[in-house]
């Protein structure tokens, strides 16, 4: 039987997300990759209860997570809960629906009513919830009125079946139009989900950092490390046994000599905070104060233990911001 490390709550950092009541441990366990049903589930469930026991609250999933078929990471998500129901309601639980889900008209990737209420039903059964904390629109829909994909997730909060609801990939002026209709329905719209990193830092040219922080909302930011990237693993080079070796990754047309040399250069600075490359990386994207949670995934727990030290260095100076800076500008 688990029981969690009763001090687990004087190992994290948590955030007011927005305006909100609510606060993120400001890292989160993102269960996109390596929670299908091909994975080993002792260790699924391992790295799990790891995060918690460090006091990670955050679980983040998506009705379409999950190797080889959609819905396998809410399942074995709900399998994991079985052993930590007492704990239910000290966690942060959030789902998606957004993307492609089922064969026809109304799995398909949008955002209408009709899919997005449909899914989270059936992501509460995969999960065995009555409620999930946030439900997201997990990527805009040029097809449908927004003021439905809107009215969609007000209603579900509405039945009680979210607390909060937010979106996933909306850029600022995305996000703007869904708040005000927001704002009229009086919607619990707390939080934008984009990917966000030293090497990917579109939500600061598109300005949508700038509008969330000064608007109550707050960014859960994915793919931080930049699909590994910002890790130790590629400074040498590529390793057979990494995603861009096995080619599991679109980011390997990225790695170039002139990236590695970026990468070491970074991983220099990293070394005088006494950090890893990743633990900065992450430390820099909680460093913006629209960011409220980082997102990290993991194929194995000590990867979540390494990530989490990232909070005792969260600090970073002038001097090491303008270094930063001039590497990344290059």
């Amino acid at each position: 039987m688990y029981i969690a490390d009763e001090k687990r709550y004087e190992k994290m950092v948590y955030n007011r997300c927005g305006k909100s009541g609510l606060k993120l441990s400001a890292l989160s366990l993102g269960l996109w990759q390596n929670f299908g049903s091909k994975g080993c589930f002792a260790n699924m469930e391992q790295m799990v209860h790891t995060a918690f026991d460090l006091g990670i609250t955050c679980f983040d999933l998506a009705n379409n997570y999950g190797h080889p078929y959609n819905g396998s990471a809410e399942e074995n998500f709900g399998r994991i809960l079985n052993g930590m129901r007492a704990y239910r309601d000290e966690m942060c639980i959030s789902t998606k629906a957004g993307y492609e889900m089922w064969p026809g008209p109304y799995g398909d990737r949008n955002g209408s009513r009709k899919y997005l209420i449909a899914s989270l039903d059936q992501s509460l059964k995969r999960m065995g919830l009555e409620y999930v904390d946030i439900y997201y629109h997990h990527i805009f829909d040029p097809n449908t009125p927004l003021e439905e994909t809107a009215e969609a997730l007000d209603h579900v909060v509405r039945q009680g079946k979210a607390l909060y609801v937010g979106i996933s990939n909306y850029n600022k002026e995305q996000t703007e139009n869904i708040q005000k209709i927001f704002k009229e329905l009086r919607t619990p719209f707390v939080v934008n989900q984009p990917s966000y990193s030293m090497l990917n830092r579109w939500v600061e040219r598109d300005g949508l950092d700038k509008y969330v922080a000064e608007n109550g909302v707050s960014l859960a930011v994915f793919s931080p490390l930049f699909q590994g990237l910002l890790t130790n693993k590629y400074l040498n080079g590529v390793p057979a046994d990494s995603r861009v070796g096995r080619g599991d990754t679109w980011i390997g047309k990225e790695l170039n000599d002139a990236v590695v040399a970026k990468l070491n250069r970074l991983n220099a600075i990293a070394e005088q905070r006494g950090q890893k490359l990743s633990q900065m990386a992450l430390s820099w994207v909680l460093h913006n104060e629209a960011v409220a949670t980082v997102l990290i995934g993991a194929s194995r727990p000590e990867q979540i233990v390494e990530n989490v030290a990232c909070i005792e260095k969260l600090a970073f100076s002038d001097e090491e911001i303008a270094q930063l800076e001039q590497i990344l500008a290059e």
